[in-house]
């Protein structure tokens, strides 16, 4: 099994602990944070979607034009962009780059997040129309005439979009969701299903409900998992840093942020609130402590190089073969995972390569 290592791209600006951006998210910086995880040894980065990022198929695109091997992993939002419109821009920022974009699906997760951008639509039917969304893009990617359809959320008539994607057929499908709705999606239309950090036998049981669920359809699946990570020399070292990342961090602020919570809908998030409940630690290398301080993913890998890919194994063991990892900063965190955890899979993991030019056919 080949590993594809991920790394972040710290669109709303970065910063040496948990607390407030002191890195604006400049174009510089933000190519500085790719070429560090490129010559770290990762092949992609996911760009997040939120309310303090910067638009992330603008900022990708930036620095994919900064750059000559990273992919970057970006958000196609349904309910906010048309399907034909959405194809139209991937396609072309993967002709411009020959090949460097991967498709991450977010669906929202925050009711109140969805609403400030104008979508009211309750949980199931917003993935009910992510999958819609994902076959109407679909059939704008690989349709070679023109097309129509005529769905619930979606009406397209001689539908006929160009240019078609550099990659062929299309660009892989990356998508998650730990509720029965978003597994319905997952198994039918992804390509690669995300987890947020998990232990083990959690993520084992996922991963054997979703090949089950795909396999009854006749697809199988690939596994990513989405986590952050504190490598350093001895695990004492590490330990000592991840404390530092959350040291400043207001002692009411995790009730504060468990308020927040409570408005959402998100199944992802239920699951990492439980986890930071039973502890700051859950086993060997396994930190909820970073939990106190952010939403989403709340599980970290903290230790010495050597234990923290000892981690790594048994999730690729379990099943896992995408890793997206993060931390703070972003920069020099790349770096220290490329010094003490990336030799480790020398052999194993993919490596940032040019991508391959096809030659232009005659005028």
């Amino acid at each position: 099994m080949t590993i594809d290592f991920g790394w972040f791209l710290p669109t709303m600006g970065d910063t040496e602990i948990i607390g407030p951006a002191t890195r604006e998210a400049t174009l510089e910086y933000l190519t500085r944070c790719a070429k560090t995880a490129e010559d770290a040894g990762f092949v992609f980065m996911l760009v997040p979607v939120g309310t303090t990022c910067e638009d992330a198929w603008l900022a990708s695109a930036a620095v994919a034009a900064q750059t000559d091997k990273m992919k970057f992993l970006v958000a196609m939002r349904p309910g906010f962009v048309a399907p034909t419109v959405a194809a139209k821009m991937s396609n072309t920022m993967d002709q411009l780059t020959h090949g460097r974009v991967l498709i991450n699906v977010v669906t929202g997760g925050f009711p109140s997040e969805q609403a400030a951008d104008g979508d009211f639509m309750e949980h199931d039917e917003r993935y009910a129309r992510t999958q819609e969304f994902m076959q109407v893009v679909k059939r704008a990617w690989t349709e070679p005439r023109s097309w129509s359809h005529d769905g619930t959320y979606y009406k397209v008539e001689k539908g006929n979009v160009f240019p078609k994607p550099y990659q062929r057929p299309c660009p892989p499908w990356y998508f998650g969701g730990a509720s029965d709705a978003a597994k319905k999606v997952g198994a039918e239309e992804a390509d690669v299903y995300l987890l947020w950090g998990e232990t083990i036998p959690m993520v084992q049981e996922r991963i054997a409900d979703m090949r089950e669920r795909a396999a009854k359809i006749g697809r199988t699946l690939r596994f990513g998992i989405r986590l952050l990570v504190c490598a350093r020399e001895t695990d004492e070292e590490a330990r000592a840093a991840a404390e530092a990342m959350v040291a400043e961090v207001p002692d009411n602020f995790e009730g504060m942020m468990q308020k927040h919570m409570s408005g959402a809908d998100s199944e992802g998030e239920k699951r990492q609130r439980a986890l930071r409940e039973q502890g700051d630690w859950l086993g060997p290398n396994l930190w909820t402590g970073i939990g106190r301080a952010r939403l989403g993913v709340g599980l970290a890998l903290v230790g010495s190089g050597e234990n923290v890919a000892a981690r790594i194994r048994e999730y690729v063991d379990a099943g896992i073969d995408t890793f997206i990892f993060s931390s703070y900063p972003h920069l020099e965190e790349s770096e220290r995972f490329g010094k003490y955890v990336m030799p480790h899979f020398r052999g194993e993991a993919s490596v940032p390569t040019a991508p391959v030019v096809r030659e232009l056919a005659p005028a």
